[in-house]
C-alpha cells in the first residue's frame, strides 16, 4: 500500500464532523482546505496521535484525494456525501470476507492487481528474495494472490516450494504458509532464506521435504492445531521444459505429457481435500513447443483442476521478457521464430480456481 498515516482516530473524526456542521459551502472549503494543511503539519494534535489513543491506518494520498474531492463539490450537500463516506471508512471495515481489503476504502489499494493481463518489468528482489534457482516464479505473484485470498493469520499451502518465494512472501504479509518441496538441498536453501527474513508477525513458515504427490496432508496441518488451508497454490515444472533432478518422482521427469498431467491432477486432489470450501486455489503454468507444435500445456492443465471440484474464476495472463536458458540467444531465437513461423513465448498464466 502508499505510504501511511497513523493519526488519531478521535481527533481526526472531531475535524471532519465540525466539517460537516458547516452548511456554507465556502466556509465548508475554508475548513478542509485548513484540515489538509494540518495533515501536511508534522506535530499536529491530529496527527501525532499519543500510544493509548485510538488510532487510525490510512494511506497519505488515499486522504489527501478524499478531503481535496469533498474541497472541490459544487455543493454543501455533494462535499458532505463525499465526507460521509471518508468518515465511514475511517469508522467502519468492510471486506469481502477473504481478504483485509477495507471495501470502504477501495480506492486506497492502488496496487493491488484486478485486470487479468500482469505486465512485470523486474522481478521483487527485496529482502530475502533471490533469482538463483531456475524456474521460481516472481514473488509479485504470490504477493498479489495472498493480498487478494487471504487474510492475516490464514493457511496457505504452496506444494512446490523451490526456494521459498510463498514462504517468504506469507511471512512479510502475516499469513502462515507451508511449502512443500521434493530436493533436499532446494528446501534447506528456502529454510536459510525464511531465516534471513524478519518475522514482523510471528507466524509459521515451514518448509517440509517431500513428494507433493504423497504428503499427507492433513497430519501435516494436524501439527500445527489446523484442518484446512485458505489458499493452495501451485507452480509446478512445465512438463520437461526445465529438468529440475533426476528424482523420478520430480514432475519434469515424467513420461509423457499424459503421465505428467495425472500426476498433476493427483496433487491437485490431496491439496484440495485440505482447502476450505469457497476459498481459492492458484495454478502457475505456461505452454510448451515440441516437435514444430505449440502444447497447449497450461489449458490441458487447466481442465485436469476443474474435474476436481472446482470452478474457473479468473485466467490472468503474465508476461515474461525472457528466460534464462534464452537470456543471451535473444537475436538466435528471433531467427528460429522466423525460420519455423512460430512466436516466441512471452507469456505464462495464473489459473484462479474456486472450491466448490
Amino acid at each position: 500500500m502508499e505510504d501511511q498515516l497513523v493519526l488519531s482516530r478521535t481527533r481526526l473524526l472531531a475535524a471532519l464532523d465540525a466539517v460537516l456542521s458547516t452548511s456554507d459551502i465556502h466556509d465548508k472549503r475554508a475548513a478542509l482546505e485548513t484540515l489538509q494543511q494540518r495533515l501536511q503539519s508534522p506535530g499536529d494534535p491530529v496527527i501525532e496521535a499519543d500510544a493509548e489513543e485510538d488510532t487510525a491506518e490510512i494511506g497519505r494520498q488515499y486522504l489527501l484525494d478524499r478531503l481535496a474531492q469533498a474541497v472541490t463539490a459544487r455543493t454543501s450537500e455533494r462535499a458532505d456525501y463525499y465526507l460521509k463516506r471518508l468518515i465511514r471508512g475511517l469508522d467502519q471495515i468492510r471486506t469481502n470476507g477473504v481478504n483485509d481489503i477495507n471495501l470502504n476504502r477501495w480506492q486506497e489499494y492502488e496496487d493491488i492487481y484486478t485486470g487479468s493481463l500482469w505486465i512485470e518489468s523486474r522481478r521483487d528482489r527485496s529482502g530475502a528474495h533471490n533469482a538463483d534457482y531456475w524456474g521460481n516464479f516472481i514473488p509479485q505473484i504470490p504477493h498479489q494472490l495472498l493480498r487478494r485470498f487471504t487474510r492475516q493469520g490464514d493457511w496457505v499451502l504452496d506444494t512446490f516450494a523451490g526456494t521459498g518465494t510463498t514462504l517468504i512472501e506469507g511471512q512479510r504479509l502475516g499469513r502462515n504458509v507451508i511449502g512443500v518441496e521434493l530436493q533436499a538441498k532446494v528446501a534447506q536453501r528456502a529454510r536459510q532464506l525464511l531465516t534471513a527474513e524478519p518475522n514482523p508477525f510471528g507466524i509459521t513458515a515451514e518448509v517440509v521435504e517431500g513428494d507433493s504427490s504423497s504428503t499427507d496432508y492433513p497430519a501435516l496441518l494436524r501439527r500445527h492445531g489446523q484442518e484446512a488451508v485458505q489458499l493452495v497454490i501451485l507452480h509446478p515444472p512445465y512438463f520437461d521444459i526445465i529438468r529440475f533432478s533426476s528424482d523420478p518422482r520430480d514432475l519434469s521427469n515424467a513420461s509423457d505429457l499424459e503421465n505428467f498431467l495425472d500426476r498433476l491432477q493427483e496433487i491437485v486432489q490431496r491439496a484440495g481435500e485440505v482447502l476450505q470450501d469457497g476459498r481459492y486455489m492458484a495454478l502457475v503454468i505456461g505452454d510448451k513447443y515440441a516437435g514444430g507444435e505449440w502444447i497447449p500445456l497450461g489449458f490441458q492443465a487447466m481442465n485436469r483442476v476443474l474435474g476436481q471440484g472446482f470452478r474457473l474464476k479468473s485466467l490472468i495472463v503474465k508476461n515474461f521478457e525472457e528466460t534464462a536458458g534464452k537470456r543471451t540467444q535473444r537475436q538466435l531465437w528471433r531467427y528460429r521464430a522466423l525460420v519455423g513461423g512460430f512466436y516466441i513465448f512471452k507469456h505464462e498464466y495464473i489459473f484462479l480456481f474456486q472450491k466448490k
